[in-house]
């Protein structure tokens, strides 16, 4: 490897390296599987740096390898939790990161995100936690702009009727954070 190359890449790294981790972590609910995450999206940007085209700006691209290995391994998390259901029992004990994520988060608003399909997911954490612009998350999911927008509000409606549900929460426009940012 040469040293010019080893010095580019270890810049990205510290650049872009706690973005993708918080995004990760939001995307998979879990700090442990978050590291792991972003060391393989690291990897796989290194990997693949002589295909990046200039069409999109680097943090989108970046961006995108991030989503799509966390959108993987939540959809191998499902199959596998899918699976062990059958071999386990009916009460489990609660361990710290649950209680930790009970607390931090409403239950309203986790039933709300849990409804989610893994796309709307991906969408939102782009849009509300990583505070994307719509024509970023257009070049990172390569999805027309005006679908993002259709698609945008379909999510924020869901999550309005799932939060009202379950907490009588009402929403309007200036109250929360969710509904300026979406």
């Amino acid at each position: 490897m040469q040293q010019g190359e080893q010095e580019c890449f270890s810049w990205i790294v510290d650049a872009y390296q706690q973005p993708i981790y918080r995004y990760c972590c939001r995307m998979l609910g879990n700090t442990q599987d978050a590291e792991d995450a972003v060391q393989d999206v690291l990897v796989k940007a290194y990997q693949s740096i002589r295909g990046y085209k200039p069409a999109v700006s680097f943090s989108a691209w970046l961006y995108r390898i991030a989503g799509n290995h966390c959108l993987n391994l939540l959809r191998q998390r499902r199959r596998q939790g899918q699976f062990l259901q059958l071999f386990r029992p009916a009460a489990t004990v609660a361990g710290p990161e649950q209680e930790l994520d009970q607390r931090l988060y409403s239950p309203a608003l986790e039933k709300a995100i849990g409804r989610l399909s893994l796309e709307e997911r991906n969408l939102l954490v782009l849009r509300v936690f990583e505070e994307q612009s719509f024509p970023e998350i257009s070049a990172i999911l390569n999805i027309n702009p005006n679908a993002l927008h259709k698609r945008m509000e379909r999510i924020k409606r869901k999550v309005r009727e799932t939060m009202q549900a379950e907490e009588g929460i009402s929403w309007n426009g200036r109250e929360s954070v969710m509904s300026t940012k979406i």
